[in-house]
């Protein structure tokens, strides 16, 4: 069974909103309903777990928030900068502020052992490893006696 992305806006995907965020160029992008971007994120499956990894530069691990609920596995982050620079004689005031926030959810399959995920951020990487429950791991071929 493998990791599965879940919509959070809903099961019917609205027509234009798809139209806004095809590339037609052939590929895809990651852009929401609401024009933000979203961090791409690669899943691999290995004999003894998963991995999830998020690419996210230029933030730091205290701006994502990993929960685990009903085996629904949600990625966040929430960031904003705010900048002020005023002239030396107080007639030109200058400021500037950006927000920005994802959220990603997937559903976690039965064989993930929820108690033994943990994650780690480097080099603009988040990576959360999910290892698999003992019994789901692929087990080693051998030869049962005939009696």
């Amino acid at each position: 069974m493998s990791l599965i992305k879940r919509n959070e806006t809903g099961w019917l995907p609205s027509v234009i909103d798809d139209m806004f965020k095809n590339d037609w160029l052939g590929g895809t992008t990651n852009v929401n309903s609401i024009g933000t971007s979203i961090p791409a994120v690669n899943i691999r499956e290995t004999e003894d777990s998963f991995s999830v990894e998020v690419a996210a530069p230029g933030k730091g691990k205290e701006d994502f928030n990993i929960e685990l609920d009903n085996d629904v596995l949600t990625i966040s982050s929430e960031a904003k900068k705010e900048v002020e620079k005023t002239e030396e004689q107080g007639r030109f005031t200058r400021r500037e502020f950006s927000y920005s926030n994802f959220r990603r959810a997937f559903s976690l399959p039965d064989s993930v052992d929820s108690g033994k995920i943990s994650a780690t951020y480097k080099n603009g990487v988040l990576e959360i490893a999910l290892p698999k429950k003992e019994e789901a791991k692929v087990q080693a071929k051998r030869l049962i006696d005939i009696s």
